[in-house]
């Protein structure tokens, strides 16, 4: 592989020179509360805005990020993986240091590794794991509640657990997801798993684990999954909904603070 870099304004790293360049894979871990989501916008502070400018300044070129899961404004990551080119000198673990000494507590490196020429951390994923945390009690926790959704109203965990059932397996869940710009977006996604947990002292937590997210998808369903537990919405509706493929039908969308990807897996 070769790196060509460039100059991208008065900021910018400075261009170097064609040269021999390896792929990195990094596990990052991020608060989402401040961030405008993962993906670089212009004029929008976002992970990967603030992720690639310290990569650079500690590489001294420029890196092009590929995530596994482009994660919305406010929402959290405890396992994000990104890949990128980066000159063949380069020492992972130093560079892991670096980056999370700049922006630590907010974003930090779990790891950073030499991958496979041609890694890609969304293509050669083949499955993410997404948590959501409920603290479902009448008093707040003001530690847990910068990132879990505080439900005052008792939820039925075991209607809750019944809705997961028709999650599973292979569905068009347009019910669940924004629509695609492009009409030609496929909205079907394979769940491979989907149950909510009982933590004590009123936490709850929702697992779900799919080949991929569509946008919206996992707040999607555990707003759904809060109006069944509160007795709004009963579990057997699920499959219904499912089958309507409109996201009208699914009802409330939790909010954004509530939710992890927690991991992401790929081949061994």
């Amino acid at each position: 592989m070769t790196l060509f870099s460039v100059q991208a304004g008065p900021d910018a790293p400075s261009a170097v020179t064609v040269k021999e360049t390896v792929r990195i894979r990094m596990v990052v871990a991020y608060v989402g509360a401040g961030f405008h989501g993962f993906a670089a916008q212009p004029g929008q502070t976002t992970v990967a805005g603030a992720l690639a400018g310290a990569i650079e300044r500690h590489l001294r070129h420029a890196v092009e990020l590929t995530c596994a899961g482009r994660t919305d404004a406010g929402v959290h990551a405890w396992g994000q993986v990104v890949s990128f080119d980066a000159r063949a000198d380069v020492a992972p673990q130093a560079l892991a240091r670096a980056v999370t000494k700049a922006l630590r507590p907010a974003v930090v490196i779990r790891s950073a590794e030499v991958a496979a020429p041609g890694f890609d951390a969304r293509h050669d994923a083949t499955g993410r794991r997404y948590r959501y945390t409920v603290v479902n009690r009448a008093v707040p926790d003001p530690f847990l509640a910068p990132t879990a959704w505080h439900v005052a109203a008792p939820l039925d965990l075991a209607a809750m657990r019944l809705a997961c059932d028709p999650l599973y397996g292979e569905h068009d869940f347009g019910s669940f997801c924004r629509r695609p710009p492009l009409p030609t977006g496929s909205l079907v996604r394979l769940v491979r798993h989907a149950d909510w947990q009982e933590l004590g002292e009123g936490v709850l937590r929702f697992e779900i684990a799919a080949s991929s997210f569509c946008q919206q998808m996992v707040r999607s369903v555990v707003g759904l999954m809060v109006d069944i537990g509160t007795g709004k919405r009963r579990a057997g509706e699920m499959s219904g909904i499912i089958r309507a493929r409109s996201r009208s039908a699914a009802g409330q969308l939790a909010p954004p603070h509530g939710l992890c990807l927690w991991e992401v897996d790929y081949p061994r």
